[in-house]
């Protein structure tokens, strides 16, 4: 499978002073693994002085090219639905405005065409089967031509998982902390404050979560640890994928036959051009998520990679515009 790591070409028009150094992309890269390491540590790892570490940091967040963020980890109850969603042209706006302003849908794409709307809705429990967006609102709204609507029945990769490939295995691993698997519980109003102070700085510390929440330091410093190691808290990094040279933005649904299905989900959401990939209910049983330096990187993608895989039939949607995802 070839390397998708960041491309300086990037696609035509795309200026070279907006794509971020090498060393600010291992350092971002670093922060996947873990957003909370210590400055030493990425230091020791990355083969930098603690001071650079110090002012590469501080150059991202002060031109807001990264932003680290805590977030709570979902229950195991949370099901999700795929949406596409095909839109009368002149009537997109008001159909993606109404959209995103949904807490239910983390994930929202416009087609590069202009006339095709993807999205991600979250559903849990009993609102799973009384869909109102799903049944009732979007078929009533004159703007719409039609939705095609897909249950997600397994994550292979999500996007929080998807790291930028320009660590060699050894550094990563170094630097990724042990996996935990969630035991879910419910948190409480402790754990949300904390939670929502590491979503503005994922970096904060315990002292400077305190003051932000109003609870002492020893209680905050206590809650991170368990969260932490609970599985119930991780960090995120947030980056435009094209400060990365990483232009083109791609969804990608795939015929497999169903004794296919796994095997082909576990090896596309190990590509490193894949931040996405779900299995799903309806004709295209596969769906991956794609950044890509270029759209010769996305045929060889099609034509190559794809190949010995068992995929029967592929469809190619081409993101115009990256409404809302997480972060």
């Amino acid at each position: 499978m070839k390397h998708y790591g960041t491309n300086h070409g990037g696609a035509p028009g795309a200026a070279d002073a907006d794509v971020l150094s090498g060393a600010d992309q291992r350092l971002i890269a670093a922060l996947q693994c873990d957003g909370r390491a210590a400055a030493e540590r990425l230091a020791d790892v990355l083969g930098m002085s603690t001071r650079e570490v110090h002012r590469r940091l501080g150059s991202l967040a002060r031109h807001g090219a990264v932003r680290i963020r805590g977030r709570l980890t979902q229950p195991p109850d949370l099901g999700a639905v795929q949406l596409r969603i095909r839109v009368l042209r002149g009537r997109l706006e008001q159909i993606v405005a109404a959209l995103a302003a949904r807490d239910d849908i983390p994930f929202l794409d416009v087609s590069a065409t202009g006339d095709e709307i993807h999205a991600i809705q979250f559903t849990r429990g009993s609102a799973a089967r009384r869909n109102r967006l799903l049944f009732e609102q979007l078929p009533a709204t004159s703007a719409v031509t039609s939705v095609e609507a897909q249950t997600v029945l397994h994550a292979f990769r999500q996007a929080h998982e998807w790291r930028l490939d320009v660590l060699d295995p050894a550094e990563r691993q170094a630097l990724t902390p042990p996996h935990v698997a969630p035991a879910w519980r419910e948190p409480d109003e402790v754990d949300r404050a904390v939670a929502a102070a590491l979503a503005e700085d994922g970096r904060s510390s315990a002292s400077a979560v305190a003051e932000r929440t109003g609870h002492p330091a020893s209680t905050v410093r206590r809650r991170l640890a368990a969260l932490f190691a609970e599985g119930l808290l991780r960090t995120e990094v947030v980056v435009d994928p094209r400060r990365l040279g990483l232009q083109v933005d791609a969804n990608v649904w795939l015929q497999v036959p169903p004794d296919r299905l796994d095997t082909t989900g576990r090896t596309l959401a190990a590509h490193p051009a894949v931040h996405g990939a779900l299995a799903g209910t309806g004709r295209s049983n596969l769906s991956v998520a794609l950044w890509l330096p270029d759209t010769a990187a996305l045929y060889r993608f099609l034509s190559e990679d794809l190949t010995g895989l068992g995929v029967t039939a592929a469809e190619t949607f081409l993101v115009g515009r990256a409404v809302k995802r997480p972060g």
